[in-house]
């Protein structure tokens, strides 16, 4: 195995561990019960999965599916419904918090001090992680956290060694898609989240849902990975699935995993919750459009298709 691919295979998962750790150091602060260390155990199998890739696969990952990517998904998750949950029962109660919102808060998060003489290491690091902690409100904590996951999928992905068979021009086109996917997915939970009332806590669990549904796009590969008879337009034995088989999971990635769930979810919050605003309408027009626009394709695929010993039908005019 070259030194490379060893060293990017070791890092990539370290950081997702580290990530993962630093999700539970935050749930059993904010719980203030230490049994929640046990949310640390979902970061074993990341860890077993690194060990048994890089002993029989040299450290490459799976040409449609990322095993860590989903095993990351896993330990981090539960994390971060705990946080989302729990923020949503007691946000009245929240303590005052300081925002991120100017490089001078920023800095004084950073040069927070722990006080008092004679400490021991130990009792002044436990003061200064406390304090850091404590100086910023549980929301940005929680936005930051978002905001770090989705980076290290994207980071994540490119580091890790290609899976066999996946080229680098796939791989460029799988980490735009990304780039795009995480976007929409942080406007949604950050938005709606925003949205929800304090006496709707079952909206709460619905969007935690459909978003950790919508994260299931980032381990699978198939919306840009190609086979050979894919690629084989003159193949007459190609069947509709196999020849379109990118088209169609891209076209069932958007109507079943992201902008059709998260257009049921906001016009969910705008009839059934009576919230509205400007950018609540907005980008509910928006996943309609991907929506509609996405059975045009679909059906213009269907249409242009060729069976075998059949000769093209025209497509229709839009």
């Amino acid at each position: 195995m070259g030194l490379i691919k060893f060293v990017c295979a070791v890092f990539t998962r370290a950081l997702f561990v580290l990530v993962s750790l630093a999700g539970v150091l935050r749930v059993t602060w904010v719980k203030k019960d230490p049994r929640y260390w046990s949310l640390a155990v979902l970061c074993v199998p990341l860890v077993v999965e690194m060990i048994i890739t890089l002993k029989r696969r040299m450290g490459q990952d799976y040409k449609w599916f990322s095993p860590p990517i989903f095993l990351f998904l896993i330990s981090i998750i539960p994390s971060i419904w705990f946080l989302e949950l729990h923020y949503q029962e007691n946000r009245t109660l929240d303590p005052q918090c300081k925002k991120l919102d100017s490089w001078e808060s920023v800095h004084r998060l950073i040069s927070v001090n722990a006080t008092g003489a004679n400490q021991t290491y130990q009792n002044y690091l436990k003061q200064h992680i406390d304090g850091v902690l404590s100086a910023v409100c549980s929301n940005d904590w929680i936005l930051a956290l978002h905001q770090i996951l989705l980076i290290l999928l994207i980071l994540g992905k490119w580091l890790l060694p290609l899976g066999g068979g996946v080229t680098r021009d796939e791989l460029s086109q799988l980490l735009l898609i990304f780039v795009g996917t995480a976007a929409d997915i942080l406007e949604f939970t950050s938005e709606t989240l925003s949205d929800v009332k304090e006496n709707s806590p079952q909206l709460v669990y619905i969007i935690l849902a459909v978003w950790t549904w919508s994260m299931l796009q980032f381990p699978l590969h198939l919306s840009v990975v190609n086979t050979k008879s894919e690629r084989e337009d003159d193949a007459p034995e190609t069947s509709l699935l196999v020849k379109h088989s990118t088209d169609i999971w891209n076209v069932m990635e958007a109507l079943f995993i992201q902008d059709g769930p998260f257009l049921v979810v906001r016009l969910t919050v705008m009839t059934y919750y009576n919230v509205f605003h400007q950018m609540l309408g907005f980008f509910a027009i928006k996943n309609f459009l991907v929506v509609v626009l996405n059975l045009y394709r679909l059906a213009v695929i269907c249409q242009d298709f060729r069976p075998p010993g059949g000769g093209r039908r025209p497509s229709a005019a839009p």
